[in-house]
């Protein structure tokens, strides 16, 4: 097992926003990957005022060697869940006017693409009836590519559309070490190729801002990462964000290689230097949602929006 750096550290949560939007969550029934997932970033998140909310449940239908999500049989789609999510993320606006950027993700849910597309689809627009003067950034699966549920989402008109790449093409399936000496595989289900497709689907139907994230520390080397970042200039992602690989249990995929701060640098400057990419945040401990709201500002500064 590798030691991890002194730079792999985070903020305590703590503060006046930090402790008013954690009340209000809790207030609301609302789950937030920030706080269930255990983000490093969560108290710099809501003190700039972007929380992350987790819909379609917490079972996921894959079983990706990074990922701590339970895996399993997804279960019922709620249908009401996008009014719910709307009325509760209204009432934190009304207590708390520093939200100013929402962003949705879920799990997987290969059993039913269409129907979760329909959830998100549905989840912005309530969201954007409200006027509520918050942008609504969505982190989507793949849908296995259904171009029928990729338009749902397009035609609701996030500010953004986000789906994570992960990992370099050859790790997708290849099977390796974790500390229980188990082998996985980081994204066995998915399709490196499906994900530059959906991606580039999204700029040829419209002109949402796209995003994207790369993990690092799965045993890639340092030109299969630039050539990831190339595919995804190439699908026309607009954002992208690089951040440090952390094994969250004995179970899942060992880190095979702390990034230094000057490797993260030099590959934010890399990706810069691509077409299409307007903004990147690069850094052991950037995440999909690190810095939602200054990327978008960007982007649109960028555009001329």
């Amino acid at each position: 097992m590798i030691n991890k750096p002194k730079w792999i550290k985070s903020l305590i949560p703590k503060g006046e926003n930090y402790s008013s939007l954690k009340k209000l969550t809790k207030e609301n029934n609302l789950h937030t990957v920030c706080e269930e997932a255990r983000c490093p970033n969560l108290g710099e998140c809501w003190g700039m005022g972007t929380l992350t909310f987790m819909i379609l449940g917490d079972t996921c239908t894959r079983s990706c060697g990074f990922c701590a999500v339970k895996t399993g049989y997804g279960g019922l789609i709620d249908q009401l869940e996008p009014k719910r999510l709307a009325r509760g993320i209204e009432n934190i606006k009304k207590n708390n006017e520093n939200i100013s950027h929402i962003v949705l993700t879920s799990v997987n849910r290969d059993d039913k693409n269409i129907e979760s597309a329909k959830i998100f689809a549905n989840s912005i627009k309530e969201i954007k009836k409200l006027n509520l003067n918050i942008d609504v950034e969505v982190l989507i699966p793949d849908f296995l590519g259904k171009t029928e549920a990729i338009d749902l989402i397009i035609e609701a008109t996030p500010e953004v559309i986000n789906h994570n790449i992960e990992t370099v093409k050859r790790l997708y399936r290849l099977n390796q070490d974790t500390g229980s000496d188990k082998k996985r595989s980081v994204r066995p289900q998915a399709n490196y190729e499906r994900s530059l497709t959906l991606l580039k689907y999204v700029k040829q139907q419209s002109e949402i801002i796209t995003k994207s994230g790369i993990m690092i520390g799965l045993s890639e080397s340092v030109d299969e990462i630039k050539e990831c970042i190339d595919d995804l200039s190439n699908a026309d992602c607009n954002i992208i964000n690089i951040g440090q690989y952390l094994q969250p249990t004995l179970e899942h995929i060992n880190v095979s290689k702390y990034y230094s701060l000057e490797e993260f640098e030099y590959l934010k400057n890399y990706a810069l230097n691509r077409k299409s990419v307007l903004s990147v945040d690069s850094g052991p401990m950037v995440r999909s949602s690190y810095h939602a709201e200054k990327q978008l500002k960007k982007c649109k500064e960028a555009l001329g929006n």
